[in-house]
């Protein structure tokens, strides 16, 4: 059974730094993919940041520059390196992996930036 758990959130100034890991679990779990996304109260899921396996690399341009995402195969773990932080970043934020075309959602991580 596959697990993505979500740490690192919190409470941060605003021009602060926050770095979130994923963690993923389950035996022969090697995902393709690795991303994370945020959503605030009553609007959609919006994408943030993704990694495939051959080190493609995706930003929404709203975190361009201010956000990296990276990951460490051995164990199986995906980082969201977050700087600059402003108050809009404010959201729950949510790992995604993706194996055999099967996406998996880790259950989120509140991060709240302060004006």
């Amino acid at each position: 059974q596959v697990q993505l758990v979500e740490s690192g959130g919190g409470l941060v100034q605003t021009g602060g730094s926050l770095r979130l890991s994923c963690a993923a679990s389950g035996s022969t779990f090697r995902p393709n993919a690795m991303a994370w996304y945020r959503q605030t109260p009553g609007k959609q899921r919006e994408f943030v940041a993704s990694l495939t396996s051959g080190d493609s690399i995706g930003y929404a341009d709203s975190v361009k520059g201010r956000f990296t995402i990276s990951r460490d195969n051995a164990k199986n773990t995906a980082y969201l390196q977050m700087n600059s932080l402003k108050p809009e970043d404010t959201a729950v934020y949510y790992c995604a992996a993706a194996s055999s075309s099967q996406w998996y959602w880790g259950q989120g991580t509140q991060v709240t930036v302060s004006s």
